[in-house]
């Protein structure tokens, strides 16, 4: 039988939101919310927060969530390869610990793909969604991505992508949500940072940089990314509404 493991990256010392994983949301760190929303996913077998932090390791400790101790990394996927070493897992899912209210549908998606094509190496899908509000178009913190004729990702950045030079075209928000075989996770940490990804901050396009395919997934997401305090705002005005 396959086996599916949530990871969970969390760091501490985020730049612009120093102490995330641990800022509360309706009573409980986001950290936790993202926890449970895993357990909710009907693909996956176990989940686990992955940490350099003694912070959120205690936390965890207190809240019974299972994690994972691991060095300093540049990004969460880096974090993840790291704790995989260790995992006994066909498929790994990197489930961003800023993504309060990501469906459990979302990661059951991104896990089927590659359910069906676990043997082959190099592997990873990404969740997508389209986006409905103008405003996160030119947010730099949305990451927006643009795809193949195969589904596979084209290019990814901070900046509306594609230019409407032409026709008005659809933005797609790329989800912090990545599923990988063993064998991707481990050529991702064994590649270098490209320019591009250095430049734009954006880990998945370190697999296209050195001509590794990106499968993209369309997901339903009603979710809010909290990457800073005003997101985390309303996140909470989300989660007080019945």
């Amino acid at each position: 039988m396959t086996r599916v493991v949530a990871v969970i990256p969390c760091r501490y010392n985020s730049t612009r939101f120093p102490g995330k994983p641990l800022a509360q949301l309706a009573g409980m760190p986001l950290m936790w919310h993202v926890y449970q929303r895993c357990l909710k996913a009907q693909h996956v077998d176990d989940a686990t927060v992955a940490t350099d932090d003694e912070r959120i390791a205690d936390a965890c400790t207190q809240l019974g969530i299972p994690h994972r101790m691991t060095g300093e990394h540049r990004t969460g996927t880096d974090r993840v390869a790291e704790c995989a070493e260790s995992l006994e897992a066909d498929v790994i899912v990197n489930v961003q610990g800023d993504e309060p209210f990501i469906s459990p549908s979302a990661i059951d998606a991104v896990v089927a793909v590659l359910l069906t094509r676990v043997t082959l190496p190099h592997t990873v899908a990404n969740a997508y969604a389209e986006i409905d509000y103008p405003a996160a178009t030119i947010d730099h913190n949305v990451v927006k991505v643009a795809l193949r004729a195969d589904g596979t990702a084209l290019a990814f950045s901070r900046h509306p992508i594609p230019y409407p030079k032409g026709v008005r075209p659809t933005y797609l928000r790329q989800l912090g949500l990545y599923a990988f075989t063993p064998e991707a996770l481990r050529a991702f940490g064994n590649l270098r940072p490209g320019p591009v990804e250095e430049a734009e901050g954006i880990e998945m396009l370190r697999f296209l940089e050195h001509s590794l395919p990106v499968a993209m997934v369309r997901v339903e997401d009603e979710g809010i990314a909290v990457d800073t305090p005003a997101d985390l705002a309303r996140a909470a005005a989300r989660a007080a509404t019945p």
